[in-house]
């Protein structure tokens, strides 16, 4: 175990009863340790923040997770937050530091759903708060009733861009990916390269186009990812990243 790469996961604030809990999606902790090969490092999202580049610098990459709840608004826009919004301020806080952080340090970056929207904010995007009210785009939320394996099955396809990370993980043009959001990009932040839209056009996938590794996706590859090869050919390439971070952090 000493010798496997440290991801660090940040953490979404749940109450349960009186009490707050930090917490991370178990499906997550799995495909850091069965897709990427590594151990996860759970990182309280508090306030005040606690040293964040003493810690990033302990670590050999970063896993931003989806969540239940959304970036307020006025990280990105003077549009008002909806009614029933649910928003995490301490997540907001944490990870729009973390992530231009690590992307410095060049810490390998792998975010998921409410992460892939972060790294857009940080990167000076914006995000539609309704994709489904959006004139030309499709309703990508999933059917809360279904079974999770529904939630979480074949929703609609994304096209890769040629020459791309994960056009060079799927190896074909384009592949089916679920679907489990409300929010999306609407202005692409800046530095950041599209890896793959959606049939309305929806970015779907972006990279940084500099140095290091850091790789966007708004669907859910952490879902049973040992099952769907492409999945695991994400994390896999993320741990292969981390590894080469952690060589370089332990000569």
């Amino acid at each position: 175990m000493a010798s496997l790469p440290l991801v660090g996961v940040p953490t979404d604030l749940k109450q349960i009863g009186p009490h707050p809990f930090l917490a991370a999606g178990e499906k997550y902790v799995r495909a850091v340790v069965e897709g990427a090969g590594a151990l996860p490092v759970l990182l309280p999202a508090l306030q005040p923040l606690l040293p964040l580049r003493e810690l990033l610098e302990r670590l050999d990459g970063l896993l931003l997770t989806g969540a239940v709840s959304n970036i307020q608004p006025h990280h990105y826009t003077d549009e008002p937050s909806y009614p029933g919004n649910l928003h995490d301020p301490a997540r907001d806080a944490n990870n729009l530091a973390l992530i231009p952080l690590a992307v410095e340090m060049g810490l390998p970056i792998l975010a998921v759903c409410r992460g892939f929207q972060e790294v857009n904010v940080a990167f000076g995007g914006t995000l539609h708060q309704k994709v489904q009210e959006q004139p030309g785009f499709m309703d990508h939320r999933e059917n809360l009733d279904a079974p999770l394996d529904v939630q979480y099955g074949p929703a609609h396809s994304v096209t890769f861009n040629p020459g791309g990370i994960l056009a060079g993980i799927a190896g074909v043009p384009s592949l089916q990916v679920n679907s489990l959001h409300g929010q999306g990009v609407s202005r692409l932040g800046s530095g950041l390269k599209v890896e793959a839209v959606a049939p309305d056009g929806l970015i779907e996938a972006f990279r940084y186009d500099g140095s290091g590794f850091l790789l966007g996706v708004q669907w859910h590859p952490e879902w049973a990812v040992t099952e769907n090869p492409f999945y695991l050919g994400i994390f896999k390439a993320f741990g292969e990243a981390c590894r080469g971070r952690a060589a370089q952090r332990n000569p």
